[in-house]
């Protein structure tokens, strides 16, 4: 017989307050959110004041004031960076407002939108935001949602996970896309019965296609299973991937990335920004004892200065991460940053993670809406995490999916007029640089790249 004897466990938690969760939603902000919620911090905060409004500074003073600011790094695979004398930074300055884009608004935008209608109190509503922050692009979790409150606060966590679900698009706030489909076929008015059995039961035979498995195991006929399959394919496994809504806003590169003299340069883009400081005024209110009967105000202002302070830092440690993770995507990334899109080399969060010492859910917070402005344009960062594509020969070199589209749309431009190449000939001539790749593929990715058949060429 087993017997349950209680047993002392020491873990390690970490405690969500207040404070590191305004940290970790500045972090994920682009600038011109960021701006926005600048400016509602001083509304809020009497503590924190605006020293300097960047956004109204002429370029020609910002050159004069920022003479020694240019972060510099040698072209060495060395990590170390140094400082050193920042020049043309009239025209830098410039490109970053010549570089505006306009991008339709994000799966984080539409979210918190829809949450901000909800009839919910200040703590559920901080719990659901945190929950959308901590969606990738497909709408699923990057880290485990039970990770981000204390545990007491998990009741809520599920309450606002089940309302998240069913926000447009259904089936994001979910860990993959079997729960996706399965939240998609709860709230489906036409769903048919037994698709959510054959996703939740048999998801696996679908993909391989054994369908006679399925209707063996389900008692059905397989001409119902095949009725089923249909309206499975008419969901989507993947609700954030394609969202899009017809109003575009202005995207503003936050970083740039000049080659000046055989080295990399990279500017952070802070006209954006305003400077910050602390009140004067409450900063001596703070210090000032004067009988007990003012203890209330004393501490009103000593929690409006805590909070600028930390507010102040959370910008700060935004700016040195995105700067860091900036740094580490072009030492691994030289040689797109070089000679453009075709050099692009496999990477991961992962490994950036790894080489700056953060976790990687803080690289995909701190990429997710950044932009950077680079010689060959202006790319999303995470541009420059993308999936391998094996090589031959006894190096093994591995390309990146990127790369490889650039050298496809290469070959096909360089085609003859009378030699309209088919992906059978593409495929041979990849092969001769070295890349192992399905006939299929070439297909996906000419697609991709809004490439017709030889046919239609």
């Amino acid at each position: 017989m087993q017997y349950q004897k209680p047993v002392i466990r020491q873990e390690q938690r970490l405690k969500m307050t207040p404070q590191l969760y305004q940290a970790i939603k500045i972090m994920a902000l682009p600038l011109q959110e960021l701006r926005t919620s600048i400016q509602d911090e001083l509304e809020r905060n009497p503590a924190l004041e605006m020293i300097e409004d960047n956004s109204l500074v002429s370029l020609d003073e910002k050159a004069g004031e920022l003479k020694d600011d240019y972060d510099y790094f040698d072209n060495s695979s060395d990590p170390g960076y140094s400082l050193k004398k920042r020049n043309n930074i009239e025209d830098s300055k410039r490109n970053f407002i010549e570089g505006v884009l306009t991008r339709p608004e994000s799966l984080h935008d539409h979210l918190l939108w829809q949450l901000r209608l909800q009839p919910i109190n200040e703590e559920y509503y901080r719990i659901g935001e945190l929950l959308i922050l901590n969606l990738d692009n497909n709408g699923f979790h990057i880290e485990p949602p039970e990770s981000l409150v204390k545990e007491s606060e998990l009741k809520i966590l599920e309450e606002m996970k089940a309302l998240i679900n069913k926000f447009d698009p259904v089936g994001v706030c979910t860990t993959g896309y079997q729960e996706a489909l399965l939240i998609q076929i709860e709230n489906h008015a036409k769903a048919l019965p037994g698709s959510y059995k054959v996703v939740e039961l048999h998801l696996k035979l679908l993909e391989k296609e054994k369908y006679k498995d399925i209707a063996r195991a389900m008692h059905k006929r397989e001409e119902e299973i095949m009725e089923i399959l249909e309206f499975i394919r008419k969901l989507d496994p993947l609700p954030g991937r394609n969202y899009s809504i017809e109003p575009v806003r202005q995207v503003i590169p936050d970083v740039m990335v000049k080659l000046k003299d055989g080295e990399f340069i990279l500017i952070l883009n802070d006209e954006e920004i305003p400077v910050l400081g602390i009140d004067p005024f409450y900063a001596d209110l703070s210090e000032k004892k004067d009988g007990a009967g003012k203890k209330e105000l004393r501490n009103f202002v000593q929690h409006g200065l805590q909070d600028a302070r930390w507010f102040i830092r959370s910008i700060h440690q935004r700016n040195n991460t995105l700067l860091k993770v900036c740094r580490s995507i072009i030492e691994f990334q030289r040689g797109f940053f070089r000679n453009g899109p075709k050099y692009l080399v496999p990477l991961t969060l992962k490994d950036i993670a790894g080489e700056i010492g953060v976790h990687e859910a803080t690289v995909s917070r701190v990429t997710n809406g950044k932009y950077v402005q680079t010689e060959w344009g202006i790319f999303e960062l995470k541009y420059f995490f993308t999936n391998s594509v094996p090589g031959t020969g006894m190096a093994g070199r591995r390309f990146s999916k990127e790369g490889v589209k650039q050298m496809i749309k290469e070959i096909v431009e360089a085609e003859g007029k009378n030699k309209n190449l088919t992906d059978k000939m593409i495929l041979e001539i990849l092969k001769n640089k070295g890349v192992n790749i399905a006939r299929r593929t070439i297909a996906k990715y000419r697609k991709e790249l809004d490439i017709m058949s030889s046919y239609s060429r």
